[in-house]
């Protein structure tokens, strides 16, 4: 052998796409989409085969699920035994399919997601309605072909006398291609069928007269008929699967709600699990109970609520937040033609209904041979008789059985099948009766014959035999609807104020991102003492709140964190709390930097931010409230290297004072902002020295006369608001304090001067320092202010915090 034909030079692109190609086209068809006709996976159709052709039928004893796996494995499907024996569950189990294709004695799973036991341990049959599926297999109805061995020949699909595929569905992902068609009831499927069959160009919504949307084996309901239409039109399309429940009243005001029925292939271990967090998260406190008391009788979830709560809004929560509810996206992808086809209602018809056709045809022709085979032979059988004695002299005149054949066809033209029947002939047969028998037989055998060579003949006669058939289906095997179908899909509308107690707490959030909520009662056992922080921490909230307000955390990135009150955790005043990190996770660099508490998204207001640039910007309040908030959001675009200074709750119609460091102030009216999205960066606030950046901004009302500033050198003063001016928007403005040449004052905060507050100035040396801005003088822009802090002895000032004069 040469070189050349030893090794092959090919680009390894075309290699893989080649070798993937095929490795797909595998996958697609013979393994993961299952077939228009018969509605089967190679797999589950060699599952089925082997049982019937091992005789492991309906009518007969269970055998062990071992040996069936072992068959299937060995003649038809050479893979792992665990893919063979999951798809065999999976086809037993009454909560996937909605009719099983096998019956298993022992455990064969469970809703809640358990395993089957091993299958040594389990017994199976097929089913009575996958002996349907199989029914004239025997009859050349389907094309056999070879195993992978050649030792063996198997279907390429089943008969299949009932629309498999719509009745019990299928789900399957493959290289490229994902196929989701929902199982429906078995007598409104044949019942489009022979609608399909009655007119062959009806519209989907003739036929969803009689087959209005699918039918689960867990039944629940079924919501939106627009995207079911759609789906059935298409091949894609959506609705809604919501749990079935009931309110059961119990003594003393308290009630329940017991849920019966759970959206298709929903586990139900993990919805009761999932629905018990929420209850043991506090995020739902309404609910004092959760239990799943399903037995052999049927399902039964059961929520206990506390006294007096509305066990409909509480349902709502539910329905929101866990798979109670659940969106089912049809997909109805399936092989024809040995292609993946996206296929309409309409086409999944077509293609059982010519399916059908086929295999009744080929049924036919079988049977008309057989019939004629048969024939032929009781022709000579009457024939010999009418000239018995000669046919027996003949016989008996012979040496052997080959002898007697030979005379037999030499003498009376009978042929080589006639004659091996007549020697092979019973003596008891040679009766009077058995002429009349015969004749009989011979009158049956034309008679079948005829209607047979009719069907085939005639395209309707051929369409009354597939009505007839798929009638004694649906009169054997229908079963009443099981899911409920509503025209609309039901908005959910969740009253957090109903589903959360009313509950007066205190709210702590410190800067260095401490956060929790605290009883009245633990507050006032700890005589107002608070938790032991850091020397460098303090509160950017300490506020008496309600369970059913809200906090909006910005960080120094410009996020923002929403988090309702009743969801923080519950700890004592003394203890220091839960980190913000623990409940979204922030950047190494990340901290808070202001917080907002508000009763309500109240849509008449707006949040204003600021940045570190001197850029400004209002959003509407109503969008910073988000449904789902395990993360952060976008508060305001902040570039790299930048930060938020802070943000605060706006009606738009105030003014806003903008200090930066080096000493800068500039007031203009909050209406030159217009209101935009919170992902956007702003405008410019105050024009910028290249050096200089935002420390401060205070929002101006009627109520504000005097403002505080605190410089880094440990001097502070007071100020008349009327010292600034307003102005327009995007100016330099004018100066806080006396700008001196060397060691120069830059301003580290700036705050409006309320009576009932007080504030404390924190050191670099984490030294605190209290100060009442009442005591101080009002002074002019030109003054450098009041020193009260030694910046040799306690350090430079870092930040100012507020605190309400009567906190000890």
């Amino acid at each position: 052998m040469t070189h050349s034909e030893t090794f092959q030079d090919l680009p390894l692109e075309e290699v893989i796409g080649d070798r993937f190609g095929r490795y797909s086209k595998y996958i697609i068809q013979d393994r993961a989409i299952p077939d228009a006709r018969d509605g089967l996976k190679p797999v589950q159709r060699r599952i089925l085969y082997a049982m019937f052709h091992e005789g492991n039928t309906h009518e007969k004893a269970f055998r062990k699920a071992a040996k069936t796996v072992g068959n299937v494995i060995g003649n038809y499907h050479p893979h792992g035994d665990t893919s063979v024996y999951d798809a065999m569950v999976r086809m037993s189990q009454s909560w996937k399919l909605r009719h099983e294709m096998i019956d298993m004695h022992g455990n064969n799973g469970s809703v809640d997601g358990d395993s089957a036991a091993a299958m040594r341990y389990t017994e199976a049959r097929l089913s009575a309605i996958a002996s349907e599926m199989l029914r004239d297999i025997r009859k050349e109805t389907v094309d056999f072909a070879p195993n992978f061995d050649d030792t063996e020949l198997e279907p390429t699909v089943l008969p299949g006398r009932f629309p498999n595929l719509l009745v019990n569905g299928a789900t399957g992902i493959s290289a490229g291609y994902a196929t989701d068609i929902p199982p429906h009831a078995l007598h409104e499927v044949i019942d489009a069928v022979l609608m399909r069959l009655k007119k062959p160009d009806v519209s989907v919504e003739e036929l969803m007269t009689v087959i209005p949307g699918p039918d689960f084996p867990t039944g629940a309901i079924i919501q939106g008929t627009d995207g079911i239409k759609t789906a059935y039109k298409t091949g894609k399309g959506r609705f809604i699967i919501r749990a079935k429940w009931e309110t059961e009243q119990l003594k003393a005001g308290k009630s329940q709600i017991v849920i019966t029925e759970i959206p298709y292939d929903v586990n139900k271990a993990n919805l009761v699990k999932k629905m018990d967090e929420l209850r043991h998260d506090r995020r739902l406190d309404a609910i004092a109970e959760i239990r799943d008391e399903s037995d052999r009788t049927g399902m039964r979830i059961v929520v206990e609520l506390k006294k007096d709560m509305d066990s409909h809004a509480i349902m709502q929560y539910l329905l929101k937040n866990t798979d109670l509810q659940i969106t089912y996206n049809f997909n109805m992808i399936a092989i024809s033609g040995r292609r993946p086809m996206l296929m309409s209602l309409p086409m999944l018809l077509d293609a059982y209904i010519d399916h059908q056709k086929d295999v009744i045809t080929r049924r036919s022709n079988f049977d008309i041979r057989k019939a004629k085979d048969r024939l032929h032979i009781v022709d000579g059988l009457m024939h010999a008789l009418s000239i018995l004695d000669e046919v027996i002299k003949t016989i008996r005149a012979s040496k052997d059985k080959k002898d007697a054949k030979q005379n037999l066809i030499s003498a009376y033209e009978f042929t080589e099948v006639q004659a091996e029947a007549i020697v092979s002939l019973q003596l008891y047969r040679l009766t009077n009766t058995d002429i009349t028998e015969l004749k009989q037989e011979e009158a049956e055998l034309r008679k079948l014959i005829a209607e047979l060579e009719e069907i085939l003949a005639s395209e309707s006669k051929l369409i009354a035999v597939l009505v007839k058939e798929i009638k004694a289906i649906r009169k054997q095997f229908a079963e009443p609807r099981r899911s409920v179908i509503v025209e609309k899909i039901e908005e959910l509308k969740v009253d957090m104020d109903i589903l959360i107690p009313s509950e007066e707490v205190m709210v702590s959030v410190t800067k260095g991102g401490y956060i929790k909520r605290t009883s009245m009662r633990s507050y006032s056992a700890s005589n107002g003492v608070g938790q032991e922080m850091k020397e460098s921490d303090y509160y950017l909230l300490e506020s008496a709140m309600n369970t059913q307000h809200h906090l909006l955390l910005f960080t120094s990135l410009g996020n923002y964190i929403y988090q309702p009150v009743h969801e923080l955790p519950d700890i004592r005043w003394r203890d220091l709390g839960q980190h913000v990190s623990s409940i979204v996770s922030l950047e190494p660099n990340e901290e808070l930097v202001d917080v907002i508490s508000l009763e309500k998204f109240d849509e008449n207001l707006s949040v204003l931010t600021a940045a570190s640039n001197g850029n400004v910007k209002l959003s509407k309040l109503t969008d910073f409230q988000v449904q789902r908030y395990n993360r952060s959001f976008k508060a305001m675009n902040i570039k790299k290297g930048e930060t938020l200074a802070g943000a605060q709750i706006v009606t738009g119609n105030e003014e806003i004072l903008l200090v930066s460091k080096q000493a800068y102030a500039l007031r203009f009216s909050l209406t030159e902002l217009s209101i935009t999205g919170i992902r956007t960066g702003g405008v410019k606030g105050i024009n910028l020295k290249p050096e200089d950046e935002l420390a401060a901004f205070i929002v101006v009302t009627e109520k504000t006369k005097n403002i505080f500033v605190a410089t880094q050198r440990g001097s502070v003063k007071r100020m008349n608001v009327a010292e600034f001016e307003t102005a327009a928007r995007a100016l330099r403005g004018v100066t806080v304090l006396k700008e001196l040449k060397t060691n120069p004052y830059r301003i580290v905060d700036a705050r409006t001067v309320n009576e009932d507050e007080q504030f404390i100035l924190l050191t670099a040396k984490d030294q605190k320092i209290e100060i009442d801005p009442m005591t101080l003088k009002n002074t002019n822009r030109q003054s450098t202010g009041s020193a009260v802090v030694n910046e040799a002895k306690d350090g430079q000032i870092v930040h100012v915090a507020v605190v309400k004069k009567d906190v000890k």
